[in-house]
């Protein structure tokens, strides 16, 4: 049963104008998969792989990603953004304690690559999804 768990963040979807790519797919795994897109896994073994060990998967590769790194520079040109959850606190209307809850954000990979390892585990941080635009991985 466990294995049915984590194969659910194991998938890609595309619409008109974007890619979507569960981050829990190891890079061996991603560039076997004929469900993803052809360009896109030939971008990510020429440009990416070399950098990233092949056991990573997309999460780890994401979450510990330095800003100053060229990969950076990839995932911009690429449009890529990145599906979180966060946990934050809710706040009060009357100043009371606020209550927590996880709540999804969409960053760029510069915005998450801003924000130290440290600082991810602090607000609980679960990378869910790499999101490319087809018309800028065309343009690569």
């Amino acid at each position: 049963m466990r294995r049915t768990v984590y194969e659910d963040y194991k998938y890609s979807v595309q619409d008109t104008g974007r890619i979507y790519v569960g981050c829990k797919y190891t890079f061996g795994e991603f560039l076997e998969e004929e469900e993803i897109l052809f360009k896109f896994r030939l971008v990510m073994q020429k440009y990416i792989l070399p950098e990233a060990d092949p056991e990573d998967t997309l999460e780890t590769h994401l979450y510990y990603l330095p800003p100053e790194s060229f990969l950076v520079k990839i995932y911009r040109q690429m449009k890529a953004k990145v599906r979180v959850i966060v946990l934050e606190e809710k706040k009060s209307l009357f100043g009371g304690t606020g209550k927590l809850r996880y709540v999804t954000k969409l960053l760029t990979v510069e915005e998450l690559a801003r924000v130290s390892p440290q600082e991810k585990e602090r607000q609980g941080y679960v990378i869910q999804e790499l999101s490319v635009s087809k018309l800028a991985l065309a343009a690569l």
